[in-house]
């Protein structure tokens, strides 16, 4: 059977989250996203931030998750699997940061691709900081550069998903996959 991973991805507060929570409604496997919890682990550490601290650790341990999830969606039983967020995430936001990385980090995303990606632009409307997400507006909107640039270096088609209420943008998903 082929299973068809699909990532739904974005700057941070674009409403990835309550569009893969409408679309688990709706009965599909999804995979959460992972970086908040690191996040929160790290914060009972007492590591405000690690992404800030040390993004190199912070990234290799979402970029476990991730390759643990792609993994997870390879091998399910259902053919459709949505992820929020997938591996070239974690590339796209150490170029961010502007920091190196070792190269097993583009090797993974070389090596573990995905079926579709749809890609949720910056909406200034519905962006909410908060205990996890510390980047302003600006700062959401070079992710998503970031991003962009990330999936298609590494050969994906992306779709844009346009803004809308919740229901519309899964609706939006729902018909092209």
């Amino acid at each position: 059977m082929s299973h068809k991973k699909i990532v739904i991805t974005g700057g941070p507060g674009t409403g990835k989250t309550s569009v893969v929570d409408i679309l688990k409604d709706r009965g599909y496997i999804c995979l959460p996203e992972i970086s908040r919890q690191v996040t929160i682990e790290a914060q009972k550490q007492g590591i405000d931030q690690l992404f800030l601290k040390d993004p190199l650790l912070f990234s290799k341990k979402l970029l476990e998750g991730r390759i643990s999830q792609f993994n997870q969606a390879t091998n399910h039983p259902e053919n459709r699997v949505f992820l929020d967020r997938g591996i070239p995430d974690v590339v796209a936001y150490l170029d961010y940061a502007n920091q190196d990385y070792p190269a097993y980090f583009s090797e993974a995303c070389a090596e573990h691709c995905y079926d579709q990606v749809f890609l949720l632009p910056p909406w200034e409307e519905i962006y909410i900081s908060d205990n996890e997400r510390y980047e302003n507006f600006e700062q959401a909107i070079l992710i998503h550069d970031y991003l962009e640039a990330a999936y298609k270096k590494f050969g994906y088609q992306l779709l844009e998903v346009p803004t809308g209420t919740v229901t519309a943008r899964a609706d939006f998903i729902e018909k092209f996959i």
